[in-house]
């Protein structure tokens, strides 16, 4: 459809879907799940007496905030350009109306707002109803996004899509042969690779240090190891999705976790939603043909990380021994996959020296807090006036992990495993310098928001790693 001038109708502009990239049932169900874990009762009770009863009611526990919303910049021009041109611009969406009115008073751009009332879900026939009602069959120009609305479209005078599929698109040109199409259709495919975080998975490979600290290389110890570590990455990307859900208005309202696909609206919430579960049978298909306690371990961490997303991560020092714990389960599902006993010095070690890097990422959190000045984190139990204390127990934490290796290196059946083991001592000395420089990068405002993907992709931190394995390799072979 050319741009009508003076004479062009009304421009009626969906919600979900197409103002916005997002869907705002949906978007108030998680922001009211994470505030209060009974939200999924509330929200059964309500739908017995109809969706738009089950709107209305989320609306009440969990309406999103209209200033942090993803919203699509060309529908934004396209009402921006009628509004030049002297049309005027309603909004009517199955949403709830008081979400509908909140992002209209936002936005300002609207001059009518229509949307569910509690009684009647203002979707498909029902919203088609209203719009004859209000200005008349053909008396506007009708902006959607999916199938929905085709009966909306039928009575409209002109159509514009929004990110609709090729096939909605023809459906769509049927009616209206000069319709107008904003934005390509979204991939979901790539979003949802990036929302698994794979970037992540490589922190499973601590399921191979009971492996590598006994020496134990075989095949019988290494094919059950490759095989948690696809487990512990598929279970660990439903956690991340999960808890992605659940942080979607505090990732939003922060600089860099806003451009993640689900808050950023590149991945549907509803797809998020499905894939949490089916990553998670998907782990434990692989699970099963593992030992027993393997199994037990990996439901223990997604126990644990549920209950970090709900409600520990808001306690401050639990969250983050919580999250050190997290850390040390790979390494003690590394023993029960391939069946090695673990010593109680390398569970020591590897509680102390996660829970310093646990505390480097929540003083990273503090020191970005600080420059931004902002002085309590969303969604997180902090303050920037804790930075000192939390830099302290990150630096305590790292220096007593350096003192319980050196500990471990005396014991006996160690000293039997190398020819050198004196070699060992120098690992120490690098480990007080990589733990002490996370520390300073951290205070420096350099650290990223998860110092184990920093310490991945950090020159410093990667020449260390691989001295202190040049000085194990030393120590049994020369």
């Amino acid at each position: 459809m050319d741009h009508m001038k003076d004479t062009r109708p009304l421009l009626v502009v969906d919600l979900d879907g197409t103002l916005v990239r997002s869907d705002m049932l949906y978007e108030s169900f998680w922001s009211a799940f994470s505030r209060d874990w009974r939200t999924p009762l509330a929200a059964l009770a309500a739908l017995a007496r109809g969706k738009a009863a089950l709107k209305a009611r989320l609306a009440t526990l969990g309406a999103p905030d209209p200033a942090t919303l993803p919203y699509s910049a060309e529908v934004l021009d396209e009402i921006a350009r009628w509004r030049a041109d002297g049309g005027r611009v309603a909004l009517v969406t199955a949403a709830d109306q008081s979400i509908a009115h909140a992002i209209a008073s936002h936005l300002g751009v609207f001059d009518e707002v229509h949307g569910s009332d509690g009684t009647t879900n203002l979707k498909g026939e029902a919203k088609a109803a209203l719009l004859r009602a209000e200005y008349g069959k053909g008396g506007y120009v009708y902006a959607g996004d999916s199938t929905a609305d085709l009966p909306v479209w039928r009575d409209a005078a002109g159509a514009v899509t929004v990110g609709v599929p090729a096939a909605l698109r023809a459906r769509v040109e049927d009616l209206h042969r000069e319709a107008r199409h904003l934005a390509p259709p979204r991939s979901l495919l790539p979003a949802a690779l990036r929302a698994m975080r794979p970037h992540q998975w490589f922190k499973n490979a601590l399921i191979f240090f009971p492996m590598i600290a006994a020496h134990d290389f075989n095949a019988d110890a290494l094919l059950p190891s490759l095989l948690a570590v696809v487990a512990f990455s598929l279970v660990a990307s439903s956690v991340y999705l999960l808890n992605d859900l659940l942080d979607i208005a505090s990732d939003r309202a922060h600089p860099r976790k806003r451009l993640r696909p689900l808050a950023s609206g590149a991945l549907p919430l509803r797809s998020g939603m499905l894939m949490v579960p089916a990553l998670l049978l998907a782990g434990i298909g692989v699970a099963i043909f593992l030992p027993p306690l393997f199994l037990l371990v990996l439901g223990g961490y997604y126990i644990l990380t549920v209950a970090y997303s709900l409600w520990l991560k808001r306690q401050p020092i639990i969250d983050i021994a919580l999250l050190a714990s997290l850390y040390t389960m790979r390494v003690i599902a590394g023993g029960a996959a391939s069946g090695i006993d673990l010593s109680v010095w390398l569970l020591a070690f590897s509680a102390f020296l996660f829970f310093a890097l646990a505390a480097v990422k929540r003083q990273a959190e503090l020191v970005d807090m600080a420059q931004r000045n902002v002085t309590a984190a969303a969604g997180r139990g902090y303050r920037v006036s804790d930075l000192a204390v939390v830099t302290q127990m990150a630096t305590a934490s790292g220096f007593v992990a350096v003192l319980v290796l050196m500990l471990y290196l005396n014991e006996p059946e160690v000293l039997m495993l190398y020819h050198h083991p004196l070699l060992l001592w120098a690992a120490c000395l690098v480990l007080l310098y990589w733990v002490s420089r996370m520390v300073l990068v951290a205070s420096r405002g350099r650290m990223h928001d998860d110092p184990t993907v920093f310490a991945a992709r950090d020159p410093a931190s990667l020449v260390s790693v691989a001295i202190i394995g040049a000085l194990f390799i030393g120590a049994k072979v020369l």
